[in-house]
């Protein structure tokens, strides 16, 4: 066991990180990346001559078996789904935003790993083709047509960090004391609203379109963000957009994301869903 987990443990965060992007959801990747743990130590591990390989293409297929049940539980999904969010270190770079992984959701799971092992992670279409059992040619094709479905939601340019932290915290400050007028300088005219309760907390049923709908949406809030019952616990990029952790006056953890483009907030996402974010709750304290 030793040896195995000797070989295992300094590949495990690389195929974590492929585990969430298939998957979108933290626990679920790290059940994936313990069940592959599992089969590597099964596994005659002398005869595995690129042992990171081999074990992406364990991931990958455990993923790809997961995402066909996911897909029937979001169709039943009460609300917006959105993955779980990551809220990064000061020295992480997403290579995956937000944006990125909900536009994968709409593709189908050959496409998406072809996507994302050749396009994300580097992987050669020989190694792809292996993985997912389809040759060379049809990873390919998977990986041409996914980039074509997902292209306008790939990152357009790097924002400098402090100026989408500035913009973070102008949306908190203007949103918790009410600032309507604030809040409105800080949104796109297109602006949209998703935020994902799962069912388990109040959230809205339908995402929310445009800057008047959305004005109203927050001065409707209003009562309840006032008099400091909404409290900031930390700003991040959270999936690789500028945002914060806050703690509501519902005693509910919550993150908020935001798209920025051209100095506007175009896309806001929130999630309350608990599920979703018990594996935030210790460090998003600190």
């Amino acid at each position: 066991m030793g040896n195995a987990a000797e070989s295992f443990d300094p590949i495990r965060p690389r195929l974590i990180r492929v585990a969430y992007r298939m998957l979108g959801s933290v626990a679920d990747a790290e059940d994936v990346v313990q069940d592959a743990f599992l089969r590597w130590m099964a596994a005659d591990r002398d005869a595995v001559k690129e042992p990171e390989a081999f074990l992406r293409r364990v991931v990958t297929r455990l993923c790809l078996d997961q995402l066909k049940s996911a897909r029937a539980r979001r169709e039943t999904y009460v609300g917006p789904w959105l993955p779980e969010p990551v809220v990064e270190a000061e020295d992480e770079v997403e290579d995956v935003t937000l944006p990125l992984l909900i536009a994968l959701e709409r593709l189908s799971p050959l496409e998406r790993a072809a996507f994302l092992l050749h396009d994300v992670f580097g992987i050669g279409f020989d190694e792809i083709a292996e993985t997912i059992q389809r040759d060379p040619a049809a990873c390919r094709q998977l990986a041409n047509r996914a980039r074509a479905h997902v292209r306008a939601d790939r990152p357009r340019f790097d924002m400098p960090e402090a100026h989408g932290m500035e913009i973070a915290a102008a949306f908190f400050a203007a949103s918790r004391e009410g600032d309507m007028s604030s809040l409105r300088g800080l949104l796109a005219q297109d602006v949209e609203f998703y935020s994902d309760g799962g069912g388990k907390r109040s959230a809205g049923l339908k995402p929310i379109f445009g800057i008047d709908n959305l004005i109203k949406l927050h001065a409707s809030l209003a009562r309840f963000f006032t008099g400091g019952q909404s409290r900031l616990l930390r700003y991040g990029r959270i999936n690789g957009l500028p945002g914060f952790v806050s703690m509501e006056a519902d005693g509910v953890i919550q993150t908020t994301a935001l798209d920025i483009a051209d100095g506007k907030v175009r896309a806001i996402y929130i999630v309350r869903n608990p599920d979703k974010l018990a594996h935030l709750e210790p460090r998003a304290l600190h």
